[in-house]
């Protein structure tokens, strides 16, 4: 599907004149797909890595045109079940023309910003900045559901838990590399800022998304060495709780077994004492109360 749009008042929007400078193609069928590749000459290598949510971030400089991939965090639902993806972002930059082919139809131009804007290279840039402002987003995210989620693995010992625990962690890892793949693309594009026809500006900003991107790296680190460390120690905990639960039975159901011994020793069909006297069931209760008293008492005393 292809969306074109303009830059009017510093803003992207969808209503102009002439012809549109921005050209949006969300996961484009075989007809667009020939368009692009036949008409202007973008290379089919190129256009399936756009859409591949494996490939790393690169900029590679056509005879037309320059190409660049980024990576961006993948819309979140629920049905992803604590998994946090990450899609590709193809940008094909011309001498009067921005095309952007994406997998998803997630909002590309939302946020404070895509304010400000007068080029396509304005506009590049943005979607970049915005990408990385989103990971953060999703890193606050992460932080919260895994502070939920430690709280029900104390509460509980359900393997679910501890297993959304390690797909937050799987999360991380993935963020990790995608953050430093985009870190190469901006590195890249600004020592080749004059063949992208960026201004001093675009330069200058290009030196503050960097410096995000390199807090951002940072900040996915830290969480993901410390969710990684706490693991084991939350399965260390598990373990203990359910070491201490199968001692607490244990000893639950040797207090059962005694008084059950004495019964059954005392049923047994062969003479035995007190076996003709009246008072002989009695006598039987009062031992096995004595027997569940003693344990009682040792277990208090023993502080089992």
């Amino acid at each position: 599907m292809l969306q074109q749009l303009y830059i009017m008042d510093g803003k992207v929007t969808d209503h102009g004149q002439g012809e549109a400078p921005v050209w949006v193609y969300t996961a484009p069928d075989e007809a667009e797909r020939k368009y692009l590749v036949e008409q202007l000459k973008i290379d089919e290598h190129t256009l399936n890595s756009a859409l591949d949510p494996d490939e790393m971030s690169r900029l590679e400089f056509e005879p037309e045109h320059a190409a660049m991939i980024f990576k961006r965090p993948k819309h979140y639902t629920a049905q992803d079940n604590f998994l946090f993806r990450v899609v590709s972002t193809g940008v094909f930059l011309f001498s009067n023309r921005l095309v952007i082919v994406r997998a998803d139809d997630a909002a590309l131009f939302e946020g404070r910003p895509f304010i400000k804007m007068q080029t396509v290279q304005d506009v590049f840039l943005k979607l970049i900045y915005r990408a990385i402002a989103h990971f953060v987003e999703h890193l606050r995210g992460i932080n919260m559901i895994s502070g939920e989620l430690e709280h029900q693995i104390n509460a509980a010992m359900e393997n679910k838990h501890l297993l959304n625990m390690f797909t937050l962690e799987k999360s991380l890892v993935y963020y990790l590399s995608a953050i430093n793949s985009n870190g190469v693309l901006i590195e890249k594009l600004r020592n080749n800022a004059p063949k992208l026809g960026l201004t001093q500006e675009n330069v200058e900003f290009l030196d503050d998304i960097l410096i995000e991107n390199t807090q951002c790296r940072g900040q996915t680190d830290i969480y993901s060495q410390v969710l990684a460390s706490l693991m084991d120690a939350r399965a260390s905990i598990i373990s203990n709780n359910l070491n201490v639960r199968i001692k607490a039975l244990t000893i639950i159901t040797i207090g059962i077994m005694l008084p059950t011994f004495i019964v059954s020793l005392f049923s047994m069909n062969v003479p035995i004492p007190l076996s003709h006297h009246w008072y002989a069931f009695w006598v039987i209760m009062g031992l096995t109360i004595v027997s569940a008293a003693a344990l009682a008492f040792l277990w208090r005393k023993l502080r089992w």
